[in-house]
């Protein structure tokens, strides 16, 4: 029986479908649990064709977390870009909250593997972390210059921003209920933007 011929796809399609599979399955069976012909077998090519593509599995690991973050990146310096306000924090981390599931195995693959492989940790740090913070503390300093926030250390301002950024993303597996409606995202976000931008203390 012949089968019909699909069109042929292209290397850069290719490429992808390879990282999709490997994000899904890193994040379901692991790394060490995921062999290069599951790889293969998942993305719908030859085990070959993934090492014309990447040097080796701990290649398309890397690249699988790296592009993650890069992509969570742009949509960061989106977000601040297009804040109607300095105090529209809360609708940053509620978009960060909807959009929990298109990240949720990658960010699973990240904060899961790179204890066990330096590279992984090494990549992340040097290509997303500090250009993130980098980003997020010019923000602040641009705040602090127009005497909208008050004067601190804006270094540190990103980086507690940024680690309400990671838990707004991971809201659903960690501080939401299961199955959280939109209003109780709602909610949430704008309570960790108003702790972000007031604290918990009471004024004096």
């Amino acid at each position: 029986m012949r089968i019909l011929n699909r069109p042929p796809q292209s290397e850069t399609e290719t490429r992808q479908r390879i990282l999709q599979a490997a994000q899904h399955l890193f994040a379901k069976r692991g790394y060490d649990g995921t062999t290069t012909r599951d790889l293969a077998s998942a993305a719908g090519v030859a085990e070959g064709t993934l090492f014309r593509h990447f040097e080796n599995k701990k290649a398309i690991l890397i690249e699988v977390a790296t592009q993650g973050w890069i992509e969570i990146l742009t949509d960061l310096l989106t977000e601040l870009s297009e804040m109607g306000s300095y105090k529209a924090v809360a609708q940053v981390m509620r978009r960060r909250m909807l959009r929990m599931h298109e990240n949720a195995d990658m960010m699973k693959v990240c904060f899961m593997e790179a204890q066990f492989h330096p590279e992984l940790r090494d990549r992340i740090q040097s290509e997303v972390i500090i250009k993130m913070t980098d980003v997020a503390e010019a923000f602040f300093q641009t705040a602090m210059d127009r005497g909208i926030y008050r004067r601190v250390n804006p270094k540190i301002v990103a980086q507690v921003f940024l680690g309400m950024f990671a838990v707004a993303g991971f809201s659903h597996e960690t501080i939401m209920e299961p199955g959280a409606s939109p209003k109780q995202m709602q909610e949430m976000a704008e309570g960790i933007a108003d702790i972000f931008l007031n604290g918990v203390l009471t004024k004096e």
